[in-house]
Parts: C-alpha cells; sequence; structure tokens
C-alpha cells in the first residue's frame, strides 16, 4: 500500500498543438518509465496511440499512465485539447486531484484554453501553469501570463523567470532558491547546471520575487507580519503557503520552458510534488440519492473506508473491454465482489491493471487514490457509473454530458457491414457518453450524432478502419429544435364510446412559453376535484411524451410551460389512460395555435486570423448570419469572436484555410437555440416534408 500523500493524479490540458502530448512524453522520459521519446509529429508518442491520432498529430482519447518523481506516484491523463472531444477533459477532470494547463508561449490563450480551463474551475481542481514552447518565434513569457489574468480571470503566480528569449531561450531561474537551471544543446533534460543567476537578470529576479513573496505569504498572517518586520521565512514556509493557496486556487504557481528541447520539464514535475494536492488534500466526492441530489455525506478518501469507485470511461481495445476507475475510498482486491449502483448487479473483479498508455501491468489490488483499469465487467458499466460495495450501497455525483449538435446519416454499403456496423456502434456509444445513434423511422437510415464535424468525421473513420465497417455517408444534419412564442388558454375532451365501459378525460389547461433553458414544466392549479388527484401524472405524461415531436418538422420541442386549470371526468369511464391520451391531443390541438417556431443551435466561434485577413474574415461570418462579438488583438494576428448558427458553418475551415493562405485557425462550441429567420425555417420545414415522402415512397 502506498501513503496517500505520496500520490498525485493529475491531467494535462490545453488548447490544439500547445505541447501536451510533447509535456507528457518528456514527464514519462524524465521518470524513466521510456528511454526514447517518441514525437507527436512523427506519430509516435505513447499516449497518442490510435492509429487516427498518430496521423493527424492529435490527442482525440484521453490516456492514462503512471510515474514516479521524487518517491511519490504521479497518475497522469494526457487529454485532448480539440473543442469535438471536451468530454475526454471534463470526465478525466472529474477525477482528478491537480493539473497542468499547458500555454504555447507565441500563440497564448487560446480559444479551447479557456473552456479546459472553465471545466477545471467547474470541477474545483487545483492547477500548475506552464507556459510552453518559449523556443519559438514570437514567444513571450510575461505577455501569455497577462492574459491568463485578463482571459481566465487566473491569478498566476510566477514561480521561475526565462533566461533568453526565442532561439536564445537556454533556461530558467528559480526564483525561491535564486538559482539559474541552464541546458545545454544536446536535447537530453539530464544535461542541465544550477548556477547564479545573470547579472543582467539580478534586479528583475529580485523584483518578482518580492511579488511572490507577498502573494504567497497571505496564506499565513503571522509569517507574513514577520515578513513585513524583514525576517525571510524559510523555503519550507513558503513551500507551505504555496501549496495552500494552489489548494484553494487563491493563485496558480506558474512555469516556463520547451518540452520539446527538455528545458523545464523536471521544474514542473517539481511543482507537481511540492504544490499539487494528495487524494486526501481535496474536497471528497459527494454522494447522492437515487434522483442524483445531494445527501449531505461523502466518499472519505481513505483505505478504511467502504469500497467506492467511480466508472469515468469505457474503452475496448486490443485486449478486451476496459472499465477505467478512479478508486475514492477503501480496497479492491482481485476476486472481490462488487456492486454497480446504476444496475444494482453485483459482479466478481477477475482482472485489474495499471495502465501505461495502451499497456498494461497486472495488478493483484487497488486503494483509495488509485485510478485503475478493470478488465472485461459484465454489468453493463457506463461512464459515470458508481462501483460500491454490495453490503454499503452508494451513488458518487454523476456526470453530465453536453447534447449532440450535429448528425450524419449512415448505410452500411453491403450486408455484411450492417452486422458487424451493430456491434462496433455499440461499443462506440458505451465509449462516448456525447455520441449518440438513433434510427430514422421514416427512411430506417442510422444517425450519428456528436459534438461538431471532426468528432463524426474520426467516428466513421474509427468504424471504417477499426471494425472494417464499409458505409455511405449523407450530408451534415443540424439539431433543430421547435419552441412556441405565444400563450394560449384552452381545453380538450378525449371521448370514445364502443361498447361497453368506454374512456373519457378532459381537461382546460394554458400553455405559454418557458423561460429559456427550463424545458418542460407542468404545474395544476385544479381545484375542487372536478379531475381528481390520481391523473395528474398521467396529464403530465401526456404533454411530457409529446415534446420529442413538435408540429412544424417533428423536432424536439424546448421551454414549455404547461398549467392544468380545470377539466371534467366520468365515474365509471376516466381512466389514466384517457387522461394521458387527452393531454396528447391537446398537445396537438394547441401548440399550433401558440406560435411554433424553430429554433437552431448558435455556436460560439472563436477564429484566429493573421492582421491583413481580418476584413475578409469578419466580411465571410457576416455572410454567414454571424454576428461579431468582439476582436482581440495579438501579437502574430488577431482573434474574432462571433455567434454564428451552426448551419452556416459546415466546411468553414476549408474556406478560412483559403482565405488565410491556410495560417487561420478556429474552434467553436455550442451556446445556445436562437430562432430562426422565417426564410430559413420554411427551408428547413420543406426539406423534412420531403425527406419524410421519399422515405414512404421507399
Amino acid at each position: 500500500m502506498t501513503e496517500l500523500s505520496k500520490y498525485r493524479n493529475i491531467g494535462i490540458f490545453a488548447h490544439v498543438d500547445a505541447g501536451k502530448t510533447t509535456t507528457t512524453e518528456r514527464i514519462l522520459k524524465l521518470t524513466g518509465q521510456i528511454h526514447k521519446t517518441g514525437e507527436v509529429h512523427d506519430g509516435e508518442s505513447t499516449t497518442d496511440f490510435m492509429e487516427q491520432e498518430a496521423e493527424r498529430g492529435i490527442t482525440i482519447q484521453s490516456a492514462a499512465v503512471t510515474c514516479f518523481w521524487n518517491e511519490h506516484r504521479l497518475n497522469v491523463i494526457d487529454t485532448p485539447g480539440h473543442v469535438d472531444f471536451t468530454v475526454e477533459v471534463y470526465r478525466s477532470l472529474k477525477v482528478l486531484d491537480g493539473g497542468i494547463g499547458v500555454f504555447c508561449g507565441s500563440g497564448g490563450v487560446e480559444p479551447q484554453s479557456e473552456t479546459n480551463w472553465r471545466y477545471a474551475n467547474d470541477s474545483k481542481v487545483a492547477r500548475i501553469i506552464f507556459v510552453n514552447k518559449l523556443d519559438r518565434m514570437g514567444a513571450d513569457f510575461y505577455r501569455v501570463v497577462k492574459q491568463t489574468e485578463t482571459v481566465l480571470g487566473a491569478n498566476p503566480l510566477i514561480m521561475v523567470l526565462p533566461i533568453g528569449i526565442e532561439d536564445e531561450f537556454v533556461g530558467v531561474v528559480d526564483l525561491l532558491t535564486r538559482k539559474a537551471w541552464i541546458w545545454d544543446d544536446s536535447g537530453e533534460p539530464e544535461n542541465y547546471e544550477i548556477t547564479d543567476v545573470p547579472a543582467d537578470m539580478v534586479d528583475k529576479v529580485e523584483e518578482y520575487r518580492e511579488l511572490l513573496l507577498d502573494t504567497a505569504l497571505e496564506q499565513d498572517d503571522d509569517l507574513l507580519e514577520a515578513y513585513m518586520e524583514g525576517d525571510e521565512p524559510s523555503i519550507e514556509d513558503i513551500k507551505r503557503c504555496i501549496r495552500a493557496g494552489t489548494r484553494t486556487m487563491d493563485f496558480f504557481p506558474t512555469y516556463c520552458g520547451s518540452a520539446f528541447k527538455n528545458k523545464g520539464v523536471q521544474n514542473i514535475l517539481n511543482a507537481v510534488v511540492d504544490y499539487l494536492p494528495c487524494p486526501t488534500d481535496v474536497d471528497p466526492q459527494p454522494l447522492t440519492d437515487e434522483e442524483g441530489e445531494p445527501n449531505g455525506e461523502f466518499a472519505i478518501v481513505s483505505t478504511e473506508e467502504t469500497f467506492k469507485a467511480l466508472a469515468f470511461k469505457i474503452t475496448d481495445d486490443r485486449f478486451g473491454a476496459l472499465t477505467f476507475v478512479r478508486i475514492y475510498s477503501g480496497t479492491l482486491k482481485k476476486g472481490d465482489t462488487i456492486m454497480n449502483a446504476a444496475t444494482g448487479k453485483t459482479e466478481r473483479i477477475g482482472r485489474m491493471c495499471e495502465m501505461q498508455a495502451d499497456e498494461r501491468k497486472e495488478l493483484s489490488s487497488a486503494q483509495a487514490g488509485d485510478i485503475i483499469a478493470i478488465v472485461g465487467m459484465k454489468t453493463n458499466v457506463q461512464t459515470g457509473h458508481t462501483l460500491c460495495d454490495p453490503k454499503n450501497p452508494v451513488v458518487l455525483e454523476a456526470m453530465v454530458f453536453p447534447n449532440p449538435v450535429i448528425s450524419i446519416s449512415v448505410t452500411p454499403k453491403d450486408k455484411g457491414s450492417t452486422e458487424k456496423m451493430g456491434v462496433a456502434i455499440g461499443k462506440m456509444v458505451a465509449e462516448d457518453p456525447t455520441f449518440k445513434v438513433e434510427t430514422d423511422i421514416d427512411s430506417g437510415e442510422t444517425i450519428l450524432s456528436g459534438m461538431g464535424e471532426l468528432h463524426l468525421d474520426i467516428k466513421v473513420d474509427i468504424l471504417k478502419r477499426t471494425y472494417g465497417v464499409e458505409l455511405i455517408v449523407g450530408e451534415p444534419q443540424v439539431a433543430y429544435r421547435e419552441t412556441i412564442t405565444q400563450a394560449v388558454e384552452d381545453s380538450y375532451t378525449h371521448k370514445k364510446q364502443s361498447g361497453g365501459s368506454g374512456q373519457f378525460g378532459k381537461i382546460d389547461y394554458n400553455i405559454k412559453p418557458g423561460e429559456p433553458g427550463t424545458g418542460f414544466v407542468f404545474k395544476s392549479t385544479v381545484t375542487g376535484g372536478n379531475v381528481p388527484k390520481e391523473f395528474f401524472p398521467a396529464i403530465e405524461k401526456g404533454f411530457k411524451g409529446m415534446m420529442d415531436n413538435g408540429v412544424l418538422a417533428g423536432f424536439p420541442v424546448l421551454d414549455v410551460e404547461i398549467e392544468l386549470t380545470d377539466g371534467g371526468f366520468h365515474a365509471v369511464d376516466s381512466s389514466a389512460v384517457a387522461f394521458e391520451l387527452a393531454a396528447r391531443g391537446a398537445f396537438r390541438q394547441s401548440i399550433p395555435k401558440a406560435g411554433a417556431q424553430l429554433l437552431e443551435p448558435i455556436m460560439a466561434v472563436d477564429v484566429f486570423t493573421p492582421d491583413d485577413h481580418v476584413g475578409d474574415v469578419i466580411g465571410d461570418l457576416s455572410r454567414r448570419r454571424g454576428m461579431i462579438a468582439g476582436q482581440e488583438a495579438g501579437v502574430t494576428g488577431v482573434r474574432i469572436k462571433a455567434d454564428v448558427p451552426l448551419s452556416e458553418m459546415f466546411g468553414y475551415i476549408g474556406s478560412l484555410r483559403t482565405m488565410t493562405s491556410g495560417r487561420g485557425q478556429f474552434s467553436m462550441e455550442f451556446k445556445n437555440y436562437m430562432p430562426c429567420p422565417a426564410s430559413v425555417a420554411e427551408g428547413v420545414i420543406e426539406k423534412v416534408k420531403e425527406e419524410k415522402e421519399a422515405a414512404r415512397k421507399k
């Protein structure tokens, strides 16, 4: 058993291309886990082991590795930077205790860094900041630090200063010890020397060291008072204060270097050990009741407690099905029986292992604080399910995932592919909660839904290459929604007589637009017993069941408030079924009267463009019905923020590259739903009718 204070469960996250995977590779090399570093641009890095990752040079799924530094055990998760795969970041943050936010020294705080930083804030994960790529043209440590303040609203605590910039970047000055770490040009991380501060930096080092102490010592009033009176605190005391402030996210210790050139990574590892929290330092995970409401109890991180763990990732690799689990309490041994709290089923643990990216090391036991993978679980475990001791069932706070905004239709090319596709898609849906699959009832086509074009592109690629399913892929479809714009007072009677007892249910009700984001709200103000209380749930069920199918084009309906005001019933003929059917009929009757309206998904788009193409990019976004929300000049170009309908953004990357000679980049994420202009809505409704007609004729 390892002492819990020696554990660090950390994630590495940032924007695409800031150098997360390269940083992970260097950490593995320094800690002796690998002997030759693999480069992302050669498709050989340890954690990017999927074919699609190696080819595209991006991380698609988070990978877990374990290593040791200064007698501490580090469980490191390398996460994707691309916005289409933020679910990987989100679910990793859920089970981590600390993180390293990596920023590019020249690109600075980029769009996806903001999203990931926000997720980490929501998950209350303590972080250190690593400004990477200081050897790059246009790199500026101080500018990026300023951006973390202005763009992220963070409070960076500068721990080191860079020596030289761009081509002349050779190392860093550690402000605590007033020592310079200088690496040679051999590219070997171990080849460095610790010397005195360069003469031209002495004043700057003193200035920044004073700022560091002023901020850190606010964590301890006695030390701060003594410091004000001229007593220099010990390095141990300063470190203790930095650790306390990092844990509460009062500030974020900030480092710099070049992971690719092997400069500055030791300082990061030392900071992980010195300042990031161990599993017992962080607030314990709340436990909930079956409805998902907190019950005031917590999963205390201790090996003495009963077993509690969260399944945060399901994956299927060449060895079989793996369930990645973070153990919060207790211990788990081979042969133990555990329960899946979501399904109530129990199962005996056969094999479990420690993951080294796609390699694995068999384990016979694991304990609180560990991140492990269990092989071949049978109880239909899904992401976010709680695993626990059958004698002490508990539910850990679940994960909430965003809904997909884009879909494509796929049809297998031949009969062999049809059978393979069913099995493959079942596995892929279990692995990725933001990937949804349904069958179009009218056309019989399979509809895949996801977070963006790249997300679905990768899924189709995996189906083809990993599972050998040949597909015909349709055009991307937008996930439209419907709502109402006016309040309506109405009445509906459901009456059916066919010999014997009939069906009767009468309801009087008000339907009105709800507040954005409230979904479906039902309440009853019936007084006197004209509609007996036992029928209220059936009426609510009837109305709610119709929300999935709007009257304009069959899209789900958002934000409707229904109030039951009165009605009538028959002593013999009224039943729950009769009132449910009355509610369904009422919905069909009243929604068209309530000014039904089509809504379209709006994306928050963040575009980076060189200065000389700003006009073209803004003009193009405006033509796509985009509302420009702001622009911000940087050293190497301009960032433009805009809100643009998703339907106008298909194939945007191609247009942007053409406009900016290949130098533009963009990311987008779902923001909200907004009313569709009448001309666009007419086109969408017409298209849906045509598709239904074509499917009917088939």
